[in-house]
């Protein structure tokens, strides 16, 4: 139950990235949030929204995996989500570690301890 419920949370920060990036990346509060400018955040909307739109999927999956409770699935989709969030935290900012990677983190533990097979 609780790792169901950890699943799900994440899921749901993941359509957050997504509305964020596909929807808000251009406006004041994506701006702000990203810490961008109004040029480089209209000449990288494109990629922004790209970005979103795997954010998405990664959400989608994870509620599959939430409802499914398969293991495996469980598995990859926090398995993406903490890699995602490990490069995020290397290449742009250590924020996102605690962001996106320490929450898939404590999932994936308490999938292990679970007995994932």
């Amino acid at each position: 139950m609780l790792l169901s419920t950890l699943l799900v949370l994440i899921a749901l920060l993941h359509v957050v990235f997504m509305l964020l990036e596909m929807r808000l990346w251009t406006h004041s509060a994506g701006r702000k949030i990203f810490k961008t400018s109004v040029e480089f955040a209209a000449s990288t909307k494109a990629l922004a929204a790209n970005q979103g739109l795997y954010n998405g999927f990664l959400a989608a999956g994870l509620m599959w995996s939430a409802y499914s409770e398969q293991t495996s699935l469980q598995l990859f989709f926090l398995g993406c989500v903490f890699i995602a969030g490990v490069f995020g935290a290397i290449s742009v900012s250590r924020m996102i570690f605690w962001v996106q990677a320490f929450p898939a983190m404590l999932a994936l533990i308490l999938l292990s301890l679970n007995g994932w097979t």
